[in-house]
C-alpha cells in the first residue's frame, strides 16, 4: 500500500498544487512564521525531515557503488551542475524575468537532483542504484557547489550572501543526511521498520512545503504565470534532453543515459523553496515583492518536474515492454 502510494507521488503533488490554489488556508500555516520548530520555520524542519529519510535509507552498499560506477556517477553529477545552472541563468535573461523570478529559477536550477528522481527511474524501468547513486553524491557535492553557482549566476540580478547559503545548506542537507546515515549505522532495527515510510512522508512534506509557498504567492503566479510558466518547462527540458544527449556522447549505454536525463531534469524543489524562503535569502532583496517572488519558481518547478518526469518514464517502459 505505502509503495502504490509512493509510485502515485506526480498525483499528489499536482492534487496538493490545485488544492492550495483553490484552498490557500489549509496550507499557508507551513509558512506563517507564529509556529516554529526549536526556533526554526516549519518548511526548515519539514525539509530537514525529508533529508533525515534519505540518509536513513542509505547504505555502504551506496557508498560502493559510487565506487563502482565513478564514471557514470561523475557524469551525472557534472551535468547536474553544468546544465541546470546555465540553462537557468540563460532562461532568466532571455525571457527577462523580474529579479526575483530571476534569482528563484536560477537557485532551483543550482540545486541537485531530488529523491523523486529516484522514483521516476524505478517507474522507467533504468538503473535504479544509479539513480541513488547520484542522488546521493549530487546532494553532496551540492553543500559547496548550490551556493558558489547561485551566487556566481544570481549574482548578475542581485548580489547573494554565498556564506549564509551555504550555512543555509549545511543546516537543511548536510546535518540531516549525516544524522540518517548515523542513526541507520547504530539503530539498524529502528531505521528498517521507519524506512519502508520515509519516501511517502517525504513525499507529503514536500506536498506541504510546494503548496504552501502556492498558497501564499498566489496573486504573484497569476501576475507572472506566462514567463514563469514556460522559462521552468524549458528548463526541465532542457535537463531531460540534455542529460540524455550528452551521456550518450560520452559513451555510456542507453540504460545511464536514460537514468541521467532523470537525474538532471529532476530537482530537489523542496530545497530550492526551503532556501529561497529563508529570511536570510529574502533579506538580500531591497524590494519585499522581489524577495516574495524568489521562491515560486521552485514551487512550479516541484510539479513541472514531476509531471515531465513521469510522462518520460510512462513512454520508455512502454519502449522497453515492446522490444522486449
Amino acid at each position: 500500500m505505502i509503495g502504490l502510494a509512493t509510485r502515485l507521488f506526480a498525483f499528489w503533488t499536482v492534487a496538493g498544487t490545485i488544492l492550495a490554489w483553490f484552498a490557500p488556508p489549509l496550507f499557508l500555516w507551513v509558512v506563517d512564521p507564529r509556529f516554529a520548530l526549536l526556533g526554526q520555520p516549519l518548511v526548515s524542519v519539514m525539509l530537514g525531515v525529508v533529508m533525515l529519510g534519505m540518509g536513513i535509507s542509505l547504505t555502504i552498499d551506496d557508498f560502493r557503488r559510487v565506487l563502482r560506477l565513478p564514471g557514470a556517477v561523475l557524469a551525472g553529477v557534472a551535468l547536474q551542475f553544468t546544465i541546470m545552472p546555465l540553462a537557468g541563468f540563460a532562461l532568466a535573461k532571455l525571457l527577462g524575468l523580474e529579479t526575483g523570478l530571476a534569482v528563484g529559477l536560477v537557485l532551483v536550477a543550482c540545486c541537485p537532483g531530488g529523491t523523486a528522481s529516484n522514483v521516476v527511474a524505478y517507474l522507467a524501468r533504468t538503473n535504479v542504484a544509479l539513480s541513488v547513486s547520484m542522488t546521493m553524491a549530487s546532494t553532496m557535492v551540492a553543500v559547496f557547489a548550490t551556493p558558489m553557482l547561485t551566487s556566481l549566476l544570481a549574482g548578475v540580478f542581485v548580489e547573494i550572501d554565498r556564506w549564509a547559503l551555504f550555512q543555509s545548506m549545511i543546516a537543511v542537507v548536510l546535518v540531516p543526511v549525516v544524522a540518517g546515515v548515523t542513526l541507520r549505522s547504530l539503530l539498524p532495527r529502528v531505521t528498517q521498520r521507519i524506512e519502508p515510510a520515509a519516501p511517502l512522508v517525504s513525499i507529503l512534506l514536500i506536498v506541504l512545503i510546494v503548496g504552501a509557498i502556492v498558497a501564499r504567492s498566489k496573486e504573484l503566479i497569476s501576475m507572472h504565470a506566462g514567463s514563469l510558466l514556460l522559462g521552468l518547462f524549458l528548463l526541465h527540458a532542457t535537463g531531460f534532453a540534455l542529460g540524455y544527449i550528452l551521456t550518450r556522447l560520452f559513451g555510456f549505454d542507453e540504460r545511464v543515459a536514460r537514468t541521467a536525463s532523470i537525474e538532471v531534469g529532476m530537482q530537489n524543489s523542496g530545497l530550492g523553496s526551503t532556501l529561497a524562503a529563508a529570511p536570510s535569502f529574502a533579506a538580500q532583496f531591497a524590494n519585499p515583492m522581489q524577495a516574495a517572488l524568489a521562491p515560486v519558481p521552485s514551487a512550479i518547478s516541484a510539479v513541472y518536474h514531476v509531471v515531465l518526469g513521469s510522462l518520460l518514464a510512462s513512454w520508455w517502459r512502454r519502449r522497453m515492454e515492446g522490444e522486449s
